[in-house]
């Protein structure tokens, strides 16, 4: 093969990432370090399995992200900048531990720094940033996905405790997790509140939490997402957040994860055109290396563009909530453009692969369902184009009103 050109070695072609400080160098390397050792040896094989890679969580607590955002409580307290190149990182290579990463530190440990009072806090982040405990994060139901703030999980209070039933669904972590918050609207108010559900000493739920992993995924295999039946659950008065007395507080939560899903799509397309890239130099057909073709090279030119247009879009988007000036209009702008490029580069790839593309061990199948995914998750592109649509016009698709 061909030796491997410096754009194809570390795709950053406008060298963007010679702008980072020394810190996040050092972070960007750390964690590429991490994924790099200790997740591509292991992921295909768990991914196949559906099984998810436990027995990296040593080495995760070892590189000192968990937690990214958030400020003490033995957490990093990084830059939105740096809490995307962390998810950068981590798409890169896999999918699944990125989303475990981000629904434990970012959703569910988040909720509980945001919504909690100093007295939760200090309960349960410092265990959960030494992956001590897990967490999770129950927003979504069967009938209540893109439109969750008309939730209709319920809580009661009674006494010292409040009574929560309902049905929750697409909860990462919902089954295996030690700490999951639950979201459910209060009976007296109609308002939206938090709930902390753990599991007993003994590593049971507590009765009246049901969850069953939801089988048959073809994308993100390796992290478990859970259906959750919840009957008569009884949490106690002080396992209630707070600080959360509306969806207000949900969105306080969203908003500080929000571009996530940018980033670990970024992340997806790097590894898609890195993949393309290598393989049409050492793959030889007719005598020649499928790189020397112009439709290859075309190809391969295109993806570049947008990888570009995908690094310098969420880099800004960086830029502009660290000044607290990102707009829902804007995130949504950026979530659906990168997924949908991201996307678009990981079915390019894998049909540059041809037949070896449909096999886990080049890894760019397990690359493409996963970008699926996050085509899906914290808003489809459907949503955010209309989020940006209502932004263009005044007028919503939702309520067809003008704003």
């Amino acid at each position: 093969m061909a030796s491997l050109t410096p754009v194809i070695e570390h795709p950053d072609f406008l060298l963007l990432d010679e702008e980072l400080d020394a810190d996040t160098l050092a972070l960007r390397d750390r964690v590429r370090s991490f994924a790099l050792e200790h997740v591509e040896p292991v992921i295909n094989d768990h991914w196949e399995r559906a099984e998810f890679p436990y027995e990296i969580l040593p080495a995760l607590r070892e590189t000192g992200i968990v937690g990214t955002y958030i400020q003490g409580y033995g957490c990093p307290g990084m830059s939105r900048l740096q809490a995307g190149i962390v998810a950068r990182e981590m798409g890169r290579v896999d999918g699944s531990v990125n989303t475990f990463l981000g629904v434990h530190a970012n959703l569910g440990m988040g909720s509980i720094y945001i919504l909690g009072n100093e007295e939760q806090r200090q309960r349960w982040l410092p265990a959960m940033a030494r992956l001590e405990k897990t967490g999770g994060f129950a927003l979504t139901e069967p009938t209540h996905g893109s439109d969750s703030v008309s939730l209709e999980t319920s809580a009661r209070r009674d006494g010292d405790s409040w009574i929560i039933n309902g049905h929750k669904r697409w909860i990462g972590n919902g089954a295996a997790g030690d700490v999951i918050v639950v979201y459910a609207r209060d009976e007296a108010d109609g308002q939206v509140k938090a709930f902390v559900v753990e599991k007993g000493e003994d590593g049971s739920h507590p009765q009246g939490y049901s969850p069953e992993v939801i089988t048959g995924k073809i994308a993100k295999r390796a992290i478990h997402q859970a259906d959750i039946r919840i009957e008569n659950l009884r949490v106690p008065e002080e396992n209630r957040l707070a600080n959360c007395e509306s969806f207000a507080g949900v969105n306080r939560v969203l908003k500080a994860t929000r571009g996530g899903a940018s980033w670990e799509a970024l992340g997806h397309g790097m590894a898609a055109f890195e993949i393309a890239a290598r393989y049409s130099l050492g793959r030889e057909q007719f005598s020649a290396p499928i790189g020397s073709y112009q439709l290859v090279q075309e190809k391969l030119a295109t993806m570049l563009s947008d990888l570009v247009s995908m690094q310098l879009m969420c880099r800004r988007m960086a830029e502009l909530a660290e000044q607290d000036r990102l707009t829902d209009a804007m995130a949504s702008l950026v979530k659906m453009t990168t997924s949908r490029k991201a996307l678009a580069m990981c079915r390019e790839a894998r049909d540059m692969l041809a037949g070896q593309g449909l096999l886990l061990e080049n890894h760019i199948a397990r690359h493409m369902t996963d970008m699926e995914v996050v085509s899906t998750y914290e808003g489809t592109d459907s949503m955010q184009a209309l989020i940006v649509g209502r932004e263009i016009t005044g007028i919503s698709a939702f309520t067809r009103k003008r704003r």
